[in-house]
């Protein structure tokens, strides 16, 4: 909890941190499935990947939660490369979807993560904004290596927490105490 002008407020944003990518993208992914299930209404987008084993970063997307579209984000700098480079004009495309979805009515958003881009101020960081001001819960992912970043960024917002379900569901609960009871795994 933090305070927020002299009343005690649940922090509105969680920043799932200490797991391996693929799994913190599963763990986001099935929390928007699961809230959407509830009924829900769910905006953002989450990190997937794709495509043939080992061919780097050609597979690496974020898929829009509310219309479903697939934004490519890494670029295969090609055969005998070991790097990946991100593509800002994919997240860039990703940004709009989530802003239209969150300036429509959703009740939870969920961003893939505040990385690299977002800390240089571009990325999704229009999205995180949009939500914060509108009072929303936010669910990302955070690297170690961004936490510095995060912090100046979200500040008593946010709280830091293991990629599982069970930290999620008591999250949504402290957040919202209206939603239905549910046993977390």
């Amino acid at each position: 909890m933090a305070a927020l002008g002299g009343r005690v407020v649940e922090r509105r944003v969680i920043a799932l941190q200490n797991g391996a990518s693929d799994v913190v993208g599963r763990s986001l992914a099935r929390f928007a499935a699961l809230r959407r299930s509830e009924g829900w209404r769910v905006a953002g987008c989450v990190e997937e990947t794709g495509g043939v084993a080992g061919a780097g970063c050609s597979g690496r997307a974020v898929r829009d939660l509310t219309t479903g579209r697939r934004h490519v984000i890494g670029q295969d700098l090609g055969p005998g490369s070991l790097a990946c480079h991100l593509d800002p004009a994919g997240v860039a495309a990703a940004c709009v979807d989530a802003l239209a979805a969150i300036e429509g009515e959703c009740d939870l958003v969920v961003l893939s993560k505040f990385g690299k881009l977002e800390a240089e101020r571009s990325g999704l960081v229009d999205a995180f904004a949009a939500a914060i001001l509108r009072d929303l819960p936010i669910v990302t992912s955070v690297a170690p290596a961004f936490s510095g970043a995060w912090g100046a960024y979200a500040g008593d917002l946010a709280v830091y927490a293991e990629p599982t379900d069970a930290a999620l569901e008591r999250w949504w609960r402290a957040v919202r105490p209206d939603a239905p009871l549910r046993a977390a795994g």
